[in-house]
């Protein structure tokens, strides 16, 4: 058993985060010394990296919930998974398009004076970003 420093200092967690996982039920409340300090197991350490691995792979922690509660349950988590990809492509598609937009401003500017450069004026129409000349 262990602090929640040394589970914060184990899993590069910060110990508010850890409180808050607690307090929305993704963290199952340790067990208290008769201090009242709060005394983590393993388990503890192995949930905690779950759920930070998710978080940096971008999982909500709506997510995260539901996909606990399937491992508890011992169900299949393929349609969060499968979601969660469908959200990632979105994002892709969204940055490609920005990746595009802005090769497109600097390749404008890149070969006019100053005053041609149309960075701002495109920033500001909404349209001209979506694709709508």
């Amino acid at each position: 058993m262990f602090s929640i420093g040394t589970l914060s200092k184990v899993t590069g967690c910060k110990v508010e985060t850890i409180r808050y996982y607690e307090k929305i039920g993704l963290m199952p409340e340790p067990a208290r010394s008769e201090g009242g300090q709060r005394r983590y197991q393993p388990r503890h350490r192995e949930r905690l990296g779950f759920i930070r691995h998710s978080r940096e792979l971008g999982f909500t922690l709506d997510d995260i919930r539901e996909l606990l509660a399937l491992s508890e349950q011992h169900g299949h988590a393929d349609a969060i998974a499968r979601r969660h990809r469908q959200a990632v492509e979105q994002r892709i598609r969204a940055l490609c398009a920005l990746r595009d937009e802005l090769d497109r401003m600097i390749e404008a500017c890149a070969h006019g004076h100053q005053g041609e450069c149309r960075v701002i004026e495109v920033l500001s129409d909404h349209n001209e970003c979506a694709g709508e000349h």
